[in-house]
């Protein structure tokens, strides 16, 4: 598989068809995205105004590529220095995996933020860089106010999980405390919501000028 980089650049290259150049974008975000795939490029069509009518601005494709690429950055240099701990720690004989796992080693089902891969419209409002940065300052302990992921402080949303209930943050819906019952993996943390992926991706949701679209709300 070809590069982040590769197909960073192809994001940027004018001379290629404005539909390669999404493509390229899409490849980016299969290698790299902190909110899910369908969620992170959700957020990307309205942090950086992409229109649906990509000939409207070229350059919401930059834009959008950028804020990735400068996420990444931050991620790979937190991810680099946790390798080389964790190879000290096996040199030192010390072989089990910290509790918690970092958050990009986490599967979608043993997470916090599973809501985002069941409903692409509820990840957070924050750009991809401000989440990685608040991500990693939580992993070296810092205690951040409001939800771990957006920093939300109004109180959770009761969710139903049929035997018990759970509470997601207003602003995301990450899940501080999941279900207890050992099962979470069964239940969905947030209300069935109808949505198109087709329809995400082809912005319908987005006006031609790269403004939300009033009659299709994106969330």
């Amino acid at each position: 598989m070809t590069s982040f980089l590769t197909h960073r650049a192809r994001v940027h290259d004018a001379r290629l068809p404005l539909r390669r150049r999404h493509n390229a974008l899409r490849t980016c975000i299969t290698l790299f995205a902190p909110y899910g795939f369908r969620a992170t490029y959700h957020h990307l069509t309205l942090s950086a105004a992409i229109p649906r009518r990509l000939e409207a601005d070229p350059d919401a494709l930059v834009r959008a590529v950028e804020e990735l690429h400068e996420a990444r950055v931050l991620w790979l240099a937190r991810a680099q220095e946790y390798a080389a701990w964790r190879r000290a720690e096996k040199r030192a004989g010390r072989r089990a995996v910290a509790n918690p796992r970092p958050w990009w080693l986490r599967s979608w089902w043993e997470g916090q933020d599973r809501a985002w891969y069941e409903d692409p419209f509820r990840h957070p409002p924050l750009r991809l860089p401000e989440y990685v940065r608040r991500q990693n300052a939580i992993l070296d302990g810092a205690d951040l106010p409001g939800c771990p992921a957006c920093g939300d402080a109004r109180p959770l949303e009761p969710i139903s999980t049929g035997h018990g209930g759970v509470g997601l943050c207003r602003g995301c819906a990450w899940a501080p405390v999941l279900c207890p019952c050992g099962h979470r993996h069964r239940h969905r943390l947030v209300p069935q919501v109808p949505y198109g992926w087709n329809e995400i991706w082809q912005r319908a949701h987005m006006s031609d000028d790269g403004t939300p679209n009033p009659h299709r709300p994106a969330g």
